[in-house]
């Protein structure tokens, strides 16, 4: 199993490339089961749960075309020979569960297994249900598969909390019911408005996307289109932690602030300098050590939950107790105990972690226990003493294109060594 090495290498400086965005792409994907004519991605992160989905997808009987060395997909759902997403494979990815609205609204039949994913807690699909059968759908649950079936109609749906997934799910479905769909306290994240902007250039017709009201005119049919993946939102806020950490000025190509407005401004308030360039995002480490900020995970806008273990490592170095609130998944904090055999001073307590920063972190051993864990856990062994080795980091070929060279590129001493 691979492993990564990371030594302190002191400050960084250069440029990374920040790839198409995971999250986005993964649910363009499942789009493409909407319409009997291609949709072809550009800007396509190479990623495992991109391979992941696809293998899925094609067990459903889309044809992807993978051109310019895999960046860009061209997926064809004319005839689609299965409507079952087995458990072998959304076992794997849980975005793999989108495959329901999309089926749905295509053929008015989908059998979908219960979603796997990252092991940070109970999430659970009953708002992309709820929501479903607010469209009309017969929903029944049975050894460990969801079974949707009914022709769609229109209808207010409202969710409990603002859910991304479900959001999309209901979306997907709603563009080919019957009438007019509104969904009430839906998802605003960058992710959502770009699948809503991939239906419309496929001829939805979708207002709102983006606000808490998203509005859904049903259509028809839907044809092909091309579209570009935007920008990972998650994989900048990785690499501007970087330099919190490490040190140096870091130049995140593509990146715009908008996408992480939130996040911005706490690394602003931790004593880090941001400035937008013409190419992207450029982060920069004025010396010294930095100020404990607290933080609350939240919905977009908010801070995202995606982020709060990266910025849980820079704040082990930071001066002062910093807050740290896990609003969204209850397991979030398994990097935690990692950071503590470092050296860090790290008290959890429920949903919080209370973190006290240190002058140095030491190079130990550790675990990666999910996705974003796995990175934070390399960011803190980029400023530790001596060597630390993370283990278990298949996770990071979820989420991460090209990591280590990434790294590499802007001074940091990291190493990936295979058994």
């Amino acid at each position: 199993m691979d492993r990564i090495v990371v030594k302190g290498s002191g400050p960084l400086s250069g440029q990374i490339p920040i790839a198409g965005a995971k999250n986005t792409c993964l649910k363009l994907m499942c789009a493409s089961l909407l319409s009997d004519e291609p949709l072809t991605l550009t800007n396509v992160p190479r990623l495992s749960d991109v391979a992941t989905l696809s293998d899925l997808l094609e067990s459903l009987g889309v044809q992807i075309g993978r051109l310019d060395d895999g960046r860009t997909l061209a997926l064809s759902a004319a005839d689609l020979t299965s409507q079952l997403a087995h458990y072998d494979i959304v076992r794997k990815l849980r975005a793999s569960f989108n495959v329901l609205g999309p089926l749905i609204g295509r053929t008015g039949e989908a059998i979908v297994s219960l979603p796997g994913g990252c092991a940070i807690g109970a999430r659970a699909v009953d708002f992309h249900l709820e929501g479903l059968k607010k469209l009309g759908a017969s929903v029944d649950l049975k050894d460990g598969y969801v079974y949707a079936s009914g022709d769609l109609k229109g209808a207010e749906v409202e969710f409990p909390f603002p859910s991304v997934g479900a959001t999309e799910n209901v979306m997907c479905a709603a563009v080919r019911a019957k009438g007019t769909t509104v969904i009430k306290n839906a998802a605003r994240e960058p992710d959502t408005k770009a699948l809503a902007d991939c239906l419309i250039a496929m001829g939805a017709d979708i207002e709102g996307a983006g606000t808490e009201q998203i509005v859904v005119r049903g259509v028809d049919k839907l044809h092909g289109a091309t579209h570009r993946v935007i920008t990972d939102r998650i994989e900048l806020g990785t690499y501007m932690v970087a330099p919190g950490i490490a040190g140096g000025e870091v130049e995140c190509l593509g990146g715009r602030r908008d996408l992480l407005a939130a996040f911005c401004d706490k690394m602003e308030q931790a004593g880090l300098e941001i400035t937008e360039t013409d190419a992207g995002l450029k982060v920069r480490h004025p010396g010294g050590r930095l100020k404990a900020v607290g933080v609350t995970t939240a919905p977009f806008p908010g801070f995202p939950t995606d982020l709060q273990a990266q910025f849980m490592a820079m704040m082990c170095f930071a001066e002062g107790t910093s807050v740290l609130e896990e609003t969204i998944f209850e397991n979030r904090f398994m990097h935690a105990p990692e950071l503590i055999r470092m050296g860090a001073s790290i008290d959890v307590q429920g949903n919080t972690a209370h973190v006290t920063g240190v002058e140095t972190l030491k190079g130990a051993p550790v675990m990666a226990t999910d996705l974003r864990a796995s990175v934070s856990l390399i960011l803190a062994g980029m400023a530790a003493e001596g060597e630390t080795v993370v283990n278990r980091v298949y996770h990071l070929d979820r989420g991460y294109e090209q990591l280590v060279r990434k790294l590499r590129g802007v001074g940091a001493n990291v190493e990936r060594l295979s058994e």
